[in-house]
C-alpha cells in the first residue's frame, strides 16, 4: 500500500460531524466540521434530526475528499455516538421521526420497572450493562410504541453507524459492528450475537435489527447514489469510546484511557475473555479484529463532562468560547470552596442514578465566574476518580497509568488536578483525536494500510506527561468535599419529572 494513501474516518459524535483523512506518513491532516441541531422538547429528552446528521456526513466527506484526491483515499472508517437509536423505513429511507440520543432519560421509569420486575441479572449477566436508559433496548422499545411504528420487513432500528452506513451504500449494507452491538442491552456478549431472550423482553423484533460484523473488515462500498464518490471500501466501525481505546494503541490488558468529550470514559483493555459482572461499572466489547481476535473492556461512562462547558457557554453565558475554559479557570488559585456536580443527565458510573440532577453548592457573595468554571473543570477530574476508584476496587488491578484524549484533554490545568486526584501518571498523545485515529487505523487494517497492529502502536506519540503531586492529602480533602455535593444531587428528581 502507497504510503502516500490516507484513510477517511467519520466522527459522527453527539454535536457534530467530523471527517478526517488520516495519511499512513504522518502528513499534516485534512478535515471538515460541521454542528448539528440538539433538540430538547421536554425535561430530559434529547433527540436529532438523522438526516441532519446524515447531510452533515456527506459535505464533510465532500470536503475531505475534494482536498485529498479520490484516488488517495484507500477506505472510510466510522466512529460514532453510541446508544443514540434511529428507526427508518428501508424502502423510502425516511426515519420515522427524530433519533433519540444516548443522553435522552425518557424511559428512567420503564428501566426501575424492569428492575423491579427481577430482570437486572439477566442484563448484567447478558450484556455487561446495567438497567439505566442511557442503552439502546428501552429506547427502540418506546420507539415502538409511543411513535406507533409498523412492524414488518421494511423496518430498520439501528443505532448511528448503522444509518450512516446504510446510506453511504445506497441501502446496500444494514450492518452495525460488535462494540455498537454491545451497547444496545440487546446483546449477549458472550455469545457475540442478538439475546432472544433480551429482545423479547424489550418487545424489540430481532429481524429488524442489523447483521452484527467484526470492528475491522469489509462492511461495503460507498454507492455514488449516497451523494459522495461511490466505490470506497467501509472497512472499520467502532463506538467512539471503543475507537478512542484503539485510537490509543491500548492493546495490551491493563491499559486504560479516558476520553473527555461530551462526557467521560474510562475503558480498561482486559483481555480476551469476558470477566464477571463487575458492580458499578461495565463490561463491553472493545473490538472484534477480521481474525475473529476479540478484546474485552471495563468501562466507566461519566454522562456530563465537555457538556458542562458547553453549558456555561450555552446556557448560563458566562463563555463565549470554550477556549476560555482553562485560562479563566487558571485565573483563580482554587474554586472558592464551589462544587459543580454536572448530573443534567443523571450521574452514570458508578452511582447509575437518573434521577440525580445538576448541583451547585457552597457559593458565597465573593463567587466570580472563575471560581464557577474552575469547579466545573474540578468535576471533571473529580468524576473520572470516582470511576477508578470503583473501577480498581471490582478489578482488583490498579491502572498504572492513564492515556487521555479528547476535547478538553488540551487543559494542562485539568490534566494536572487529574494526576493528583488519582495519584497515578497522565499521559496525553501528540495526536488528541484519537477518536477518528481509532476508526482509521481498524479501517485500514482492513485493508492492508497498517499491516498489523505493532504498526499502529509505531506512530503513537506523546506529547505531554503530567506527574501526581507525591502528599495527596489535599486532594483527598477536595474530593471527600465533592463526594458530599454529590450525595445532595443525587435522586433529586421524580420519577414523573425524569421521563415528562
Amino acid at each position: 500500500m502507497s504510503t502516500d494513501q490516507c484513510v477517511i474516518a467519520i466522527d459522527a459524535g453527539t454535536t457534530g460531524v467530523r471527517s478526517r483523512a488520516v495519511f499512513v506518513d504522518d502528513q499534516p491532516t485534512v478535515a471538515s466540521y460541521r454542528e448539528f441541531t440538539q433538540h430538547y422538547p421536554q425535561p430530559g429528552w434529547v433527540e436529532h434530526d438523522a438526516a441532519e446528521i446524515w447531510e452533515a456526513v456527506v459535505g464533510t466527506l465532500d470536503e475531505v475528499i475534494g482536498q485529498v484526491g479520490l484516488e488517495r483515499v484507500a477506505a472510510i472508517g466510522i466512529t460514532n455516538q453510541r446508544e443514540t437509536v434511529v428507526a427508518w423505513n428501508r424502502s423510502t429511507g425516511e426515519p420515522f421521526g427524530t433519533a433519540i440520543v444516548w443522553q435522552d432519560r425518557r424511559t428512567a421509569a420503564r428501566c426501575d420497572e424492569l428492575e423491579a420486575g427481577g430482570h437486572l441479572d439477566l442484563v448484567r449477566r447478558t450484556t455487561g450493562l446495567v438497567l439505566d436508559p442511557y442503552f439502546s433496548g428501552t429506547k427502540f422499545e418506546w420507539l415502538l410504541r409511543e411513535r406507533n411504528i409498523p412492524v414488518d420487513d421494511d423496518l430498520a432500528l439501528g443505532t448511528i453507524d448503522t444509518w450512516l452506513i446504510w446510506n453511504l451504500t445506497g441501502g446496500e449494507a444494514f450492518v452495525t459492528d460488535v462494540t455498537n452491538a454491545s451497547r444496545t442491552m440487546l446483546y449477549d456478549i458472550v455469545a457475540r450475537r442478538w439475546s432472544p431472550e433480551m429482545c423479547e423482553l424489550l418487545h424489540v423484533p430481532i429481524e429488524s435489527l442489523p447483521e452484527v460484523r467484526p470492528s475491522s473488515g469489509r462492511f461495503g462500498v460507498t454507492s455514488e447514489a449516497c451523494g459522495a464518490p461511490g466505490g470506497i471500501p467501509v472497512s472499520g466501525v467502532a463506538g467512539d469510546q471503543q475507537a478512542a481505546l484503539f485510537g490509543q494503541a491500548c492493546f495490551e490488558p491493563g491499559m486504560a484511557k479516558n476520553t473527555y468529550g461530551t462526557g467521560s470514559f474510562v475503558l480498561l483493555n482486559v483481555g480476551d475473555t469476558c470477566p464477571p459482572p463487575t458492580e458499578g461499572m461495565l463490561t463491553t466489547i472493545a473490538w472484534e479484529l477480521a481474525d475473529g481476535t476479540v478484546a474485552y473492556a471495563l468501562e466507566g461512562a461519566i454522562f456530563v463532562t465537555g457538556a458542562a462547558i458547553q453549558w456555561l457557554r450555552d446556557g448560563i453565558n458566562i463563555i463565549d468560547d470554550a477556549a476560555e475554559t482553562g485560562p479563566l479557570a487558571a485565573s483563580v488559585d482554587d474554586s472558592g470552596g464551589v462544587f459543580v456536580v454536572p448530573a443534567f443527565a443523571g450521574l452514570g458510573s458508578p452511582w447509575w442514578d437518573p434521577y440525580a440532577r445538576g448541583t451547585i453548592v457552597g457559593i458565597t457573595r465573593g463567587t466570580t465566574r472563575a471560581h464557577l468554571t474552575r469547579a466545573v473543570v474540578e468535576s471533571m477530574t473529580y468524576q473520572t476518580r470516582d470511576v477508578v476508584d470503583a473501577m480498581v476496587a471490582a478489578s482488583g488491578t490498579p491502572i498504572i497509568d492513564l492515556r487521555v484524549d479528547g476535547g478538553a484533554s488540551v487543559m494542562d490545568l485539568m490534566l494536572q488536578m487529574q494526576a493528583d486526584q488519582l495519584g497515578v501518571t497522565v499521559h496525553r498523545p501528540a495526536d488528541q483525536e484519537t477518536t477518528a485515529l481509532g476508526a482509521a487505523f481498524l479501517a485500514g487494517l482492513a485493508e492492508g494500510v497498517w499491516p498489523d497492529l505493532d504498526a499502529i502502536q509505531a506512530t503513537w506519540q506523546l506529547d505531554a506527561t503530567f506527574e501526581p503531586e507525591p502528599d495527596r492529602t489535599v486532594a483527598d480533602v477536595l474530593h471527600a468535599q465533592w463526594l458530599r455535593a454529590v450525595e445532595r444531587s443525587r435522586g433529586w428528581a421524580s420519577a414523573d419529572q425524569a421521563t415528562s
